[in-house]
């Protein structure tokens, strides 16, 4: 998240990381300045948690920046990327004319909210059959990275709505632009990371839990999920009748 900073050039850059702990709720992990979103930045910040204790993470939700990409590459290779759909739609809609973004936006929705993967990968060949021949940048922002804008549906069915977006920290990171549009900025970046990190606090405590919360615990353990429900105990239990 950018914002300006009233007796500097620079804009700061707050590098912001919120987790489900494996009760369901939802948790502030880290907060710190970062350069331009930069790998070297967000690297360090993994490092530090990873020093602290974290585990890696089963999922890492974020947005295209190739910074935090590579840094969770380079510290958490085990983990598994997914990107925001909210983010991705509006560089989808950037690359087309006005004209198309109407019919886009309802089938870019339709791969989004698919029933299953299979569902999801149809609507993906249907879009690109749509607009590849006009806009084919358009349609490689989808098909380049289909893999991980549909990785959500490898978890519980409870938790896709949750996995789908960055929301939750775009929509708290909305009191902090909010603030930081009546103050004209902090005066320092040192007074801006302070402001944000007791903002994000404060809305913490509102923050609910994940849908399907004792399901978190089945997924960091290694179950496996198949069209959103768990199959694991399917297979023991056939083995186990065999």
């Amino acid at each position: 998240m950018h914002f300006n900073v009233r007796l500097e050039e620079d804009r700061l850059c707050c590098l912001v990381i919120v987790g489900v702990r494996t009760d369901g709720t939802k948790e502030l992990v880290a907060l710190a300045d970062g350069y331009r979103e930069s790998t070297d930045s967000w690297a360090d910040l993994l490092r530090d948690l990873k020093r602290r204790g974290m585990r890696a993470p089963v999922l890492a939700v974020g947005d295209g920046a190739l910074g935090f990409w590579g840094a969770l590459r380079e510290v958490f290779p085990e983990t598994r990327g997914q990107r925001c759909w909210v983010h991705k739609v509006a560089n989808v809609l950037s690359a087309l004319p006005k004209s198309a973004q109407p019919t886009a936006r309802k089938m870019l929705a339709e791969i989004r909210d698919a029933e299953d993967r299979d569902h999801a990968t149809r609507a993906a060949d249907a879009f690109a059959r749509e607009f590849g021949a006009k806009w084919p940048k358009a349609v490689a922002k989808i098909v380049d990275d289909l893999e991980p804008l549909l990785a959500f549906y490898d978890f519980p069915a409870e938790h896709w709505i949750h996995l789908k977006t960055t929301n939750p920290i775009e929509s708290t990171f909305a009191t902090v632009r909010l603030r930081t549009r009546v103050t004209k900025g902090p005066g320092s970046r040192a007074a801006g990371l302070a402001m944000a990190f007791k903002l994000l606090e404060a809305a913490q405590d509102r923050w609910r839990a994940v849908n399907g919360p004792h399901l978190v615990a089945l997924v960091r353990a290694g179950a496996r999920f198949e069209k959103g429900v768990i199959v694991e105990r399917e297979q023991k239990d056939q083995e186990a009748a065999a």
